[in-house]
């Protein structure tokens, strides 16, 4: 009997919507980050529920609809934290991202909309083997990265990262480069590395490409999904990367290890923060030594000039055209082009 599945961001980098598949219920003792797995949702947000399909575009799924995720674990400061391993014996779990992380949530913040509820149906299976991220992963020989490197880091999520790294790859753009877009570190959601595209840039990656659905994860198998990433970017010989290292480096997204892989080829940092004082914490309390303090800490002229005192470096508020000369001076500069 034909049955209808919506099929999540998390699933864009495998075959399940062209090839068969069955569902089978397994027991936990079997269940690990990054399984396919299938959920019917039971309480939707309000009167909808909206899921990231593989495309980037978001759609609405109703109660009852099924819908293809992947097991993972979340750790965001302003919005939940949850993982697959709190699901219990009633197998009611959340989509805790709209790209479909699936898990249970522990601690929701206030802040946050109230995220819908499903209950799990099973694994994605085929030949009597269940069905994970990492069977897609490309089997990629690592390679030295030599990119030259914009590395976009932020005090927190919802500070900024997005809207500073889209003007940056503009400005590259318009002088005539290759640009890769990359998101090192975080939860996957394909939209935002869709907004990297949006801006020009020539290709996009992030964790998700490499079998990840987020990078709270052992440090020693997130390096080796690093360096496979790493050889992605660099595939694409471009003249520069504009990174994201995701929400913050002290946060347990593995930020820092992506950091200190890459430490060599780093060009020009940014700090994106949500409020000034807490530039100065990250500089203080994890070495950074930004070029350019950018984000919603700089949306008017006095957050622009309390950061300047507090850090001693260069605010902008790159939304504004009248910052756009100053930041690709700063680029020419770091970059050299």
């Amino acid at each position: 009997m034909f049955q209808k599945y919506f099929f999540t961001s998390m699933t864009r980098i495998s075959d399940l919507e062209s090839r068969p598949f069955e569902v089978r219920v397994l027991p936990q003792e079997q269940w690990e980050t990054g399984d396919y797995v299938v959920g019917e949702v039971i309480s939707p947000s309000g009167n909808h529920l909206v899921v990231e399909l593989p495309t980037g575009r978001m759609t609405e799924v109703m109660e009852g609809d099924l819908v293809v995720g992947a097991f993972g674990v979340r750790r965001a400061t302003l919005e939940a934290v949850g993982d697959w391993q709190s699901i219990g014996d009633d197998g009611v779990m959340q989509a805790m991202t709209e790209g479909g992380l699936f898990g249970r949530v522990t601690s929701e913040s206030f802040l946050a909309d109230p995220m819908a509820s499903m209950t799990y149906q099973g694994h994605v299976v085929r030949e009597g083997k269940k069905v994970c991220m990492q069977d897609f992963a490309p089997d990629i020989s690592e390679t030295n990265y030599q990119c030259p490197t914009v590395m976009v880091v932020g005090t927190s999520m919802s500070c900024g990262k997005t809207t500073s790294i889209r003007s940056i790859i503009s400005q590259l753009k318009r002088s005539g480069l290759k640009v890769v877009g990359a998101k090192f570190a975080g939860a996957g959601q394909y939209h935002d590395i869709l907004s990297m595209e949006d801006a020009g840039a020539d290709a996009i990656f992030d964790f998700v490409d490499v079998g990840l659905p987020s990078t709270v994860c052992p440090e020693d198998e997130f390096r080796v999904a690093v360096h496979k990433l790493l050889a992605k970017i660099a595939a694409e010989k471009p003249d520069v990367v504009v990174a994201e290292a995701g929400a913050s480096p002290l946060e347990p997204y593995n930020g820092s290890i992506v950091l200190d892989e890459i430490q060599d080829q780093i060009r020009c940092t940014v700090i994106c923060s949500s409020d000034p004082y807490s530039v100065l914490a990250l500089i203080n309390s994890f070495g950074l030594h930004p070029d350019l303090v950018s984000g919603i800490a700089t949306s008017d002229s006095a957050g622009v000039e309390l950061v300047e005192k507090l850090t001693g470096v260069k605010a902008l508020s790159l939304p504004q055209r009248k910052s756009l000369p100053h930041l690709q001076e700063l680029l020419q500069e770091k970059l050299g082009f």
